[in-house]
């Protein structure tokens, strides 16, 4: 793709402040890519806009100069929806991080698109509020990102997906119009709801600039526990325990079949993944020894005494082999960082390809086992390192570089393993995006769960709100 216009850049210059526009090699190599690191980044030039006016300006000149646009958050995602390859504009949102006041009454606060996520959590918390939507990237995630992509997390089994948290946006359109979608309403039942269109379509339909959330009390008391389970069907005999309540013993307090908690987390992974966090961040098994699965469980307002009756209860039926109940806040903390620091250790420690596919619950334990056997037949020797939010049916796959493969062979070859891996998905009726949208990396295998009919409209609607293709050009499909 050619420079940048100079009549562009010379209606940038004349039209907005100096330090609008950076063109410096490092912000150029920052804000051109995301965590996936699979595509060089080459964009034409860096907008940072503080204002909705600003974007509804720049995107005004974008479309008369015919300039294709990435809008770009905290770029955390893992499919390549931000990353700018072939010359394009950012438009970085990381000025726009004015927080409003919370409004305690309708439970609501209106943000910019660049309020980093945690940053929200802390201004809510004050409040004794919060946005239920939480991860492990949330110090560097944005708003504007978490619901362009619609972004899900640790909580979803407790809270939902992010698109459940936004009552109103803000949107400016590749014309420059700005839309007002939905205010702080919680009921608006006049005809489409836009607002939800703009939700999940990483920024190829418009420019999220605000949104007004929607808020809940925070979480009471919690408790983390960590138990080891010998395999796939343990961890899903205890999330069934977990979520039903369990056995619960006589004299805890509690009616037999009725649960002792709310869970707020249910997370498991492999031993493959602890030996990745060991490594790189130096921390220890809290558990007496190894075992092939672990499940991270955190529940709220648990009555300690059935907690405990519980827990040994799981033993008792050896439903479980190993386990640990956080004492204090700092053990609850350790326990996490065992699970949250599991994407940062892979890549840190290898080349990770990452896959984060959804399944129905119950077509877990099938599907795994399908994986297992595909990946001993045609790619023997490859180290998989599971994890997931396996309450919502979340499973993080990751394949790591075997060592006697290049990067540029080890790619090739993933390509191919992705298509027999989303065959795998599709027949077990799963979908090939749980959490981080398609992006540049997952496009070429949409149709493994999207529809002839599905595709054509998701075009048609692109054409109508994006006429010039000006808008994160490539991502999700192509005209």
């Amino acid at each position: 793709m050619a420079a940048l216009p100079e009549a562009f850049l010379s209606a940038i210059q004349a039209d907005f402040p100096p330090d609008f526009l950076s063109l410096d090699p490092g912000d150029l190599a920052t804000y051109g890519r995301d965590w996936t690191k699979v595509h060089a980044p080459h964009p034409g030039a860096i907008a940072l806009p503080r204002t909705t006016d600003e974007v509804s300006r720049l995107l005004r000149l974008c479309s008369a100069h015919g300039v294709p646009v990435v809008p770009s958050g905290g770029r955390t995602g893992l499919a390549g929806g931000a990353v700018a390859a072939h010359g394009e504009l950012v438009v970085s949102l990381d000025r726009m991080r004015h927080l409003g006041p919370v409004d305690l009454l309708g439970g609501t606060v209106r943000v910019q698109a660049g309020a980093v996520t945690e940053a929200v959590h802390q201004h809510c918390a004050t409040h004794g509020l919060t946005w239920p939507v939480d991860f492990a990237s949330k110090g560097s995630s944005q708003v504007g990102g978490n619901i362009a992509t619609n972004a899900g997390g640790v909580k979803v089994i407790r809270y939902g997906l992010t698109r459940q948290w936004v009552l109103g946006l803000q949107v400016v359109l590749a014309s420059g119009e700005v839309l007002e979608l939905g205010g702080a309403l919680e009921k608006n039942n006049t005809g489409l709801d836009l607002r939800q269109l703009f939700i999940g379509s990483e920024g190829t339909l418009g420019i999220i600039t605000e949104a007004t959330l929607k808020l809940t009390r925070l979480p009471g008391h919690l408790d983390v526990l960590l138990f080891a389970v010998p395999d796939l069907a343990g961890v899903l005999s205890l999330f069934r325990e977990a979520r039903m309540g369990g056995a619960i013993a006589p004299g805890a307090g509690l009616e037999p079949g009725r649960g002792p908690f709310t869970i707020t987390a249910y997370e498991f992974f492999t031993e493959r993944c602890l030996d990745r966090v060991r490594r790189h961040r130096n921390v220890r098994n809290p558990l007496s020894a190894p075992s092939d699965y672990y499940v991270l469980l955190e529940v709220e307002n648990a009555h300690r005494d059935a907690l405990e009756a519980w827990v040994a209860s799981l033993f008792e039926r050896e439903l479980v082999t190993d386990g640990t109940l956080a004492q204090h806040s700092s053990q609850a903390a350790e326990l996490w960082t065992l699970r949250e620091g599991i994407s940062e250790s892979l890549s840190a420690t290898g080349l990770p390809h990452k896959n984060d596919v959804a399944l129905p619950i119950a077509e877990l334990s099938g599907f795994c086992a399908a994986l297992d056997d595909l990946f001993a037949r045609r790619y023997p020797g490859w180290e998989i390192c599971l994890f997931g939010h396996i309450g919502d049916g979340n499973l993080h796959i990751n394949v790591m570089k075997p060592d006697d493969l290049t990067r540029e062979q080890f790619l090739q070859r993933t390509h191919e393993a992705d298509h027999d891996i989303f065959a795998l998905v599709k027949a077990h009726h799963g979908s090939i995006s749980a959490e981080h949208g398609i992006g540049l990396l997952k496009k070429d295998y949409l149709t493994y769960t999207r529809g002839p009919g599905e595709l054509t409209l998701m075009r048609t609607l692109k054409r109508a709100l994006d006429p010039q293709n000006l808008l994160n050009p490539g991502k999700i499909l192509d005209p």
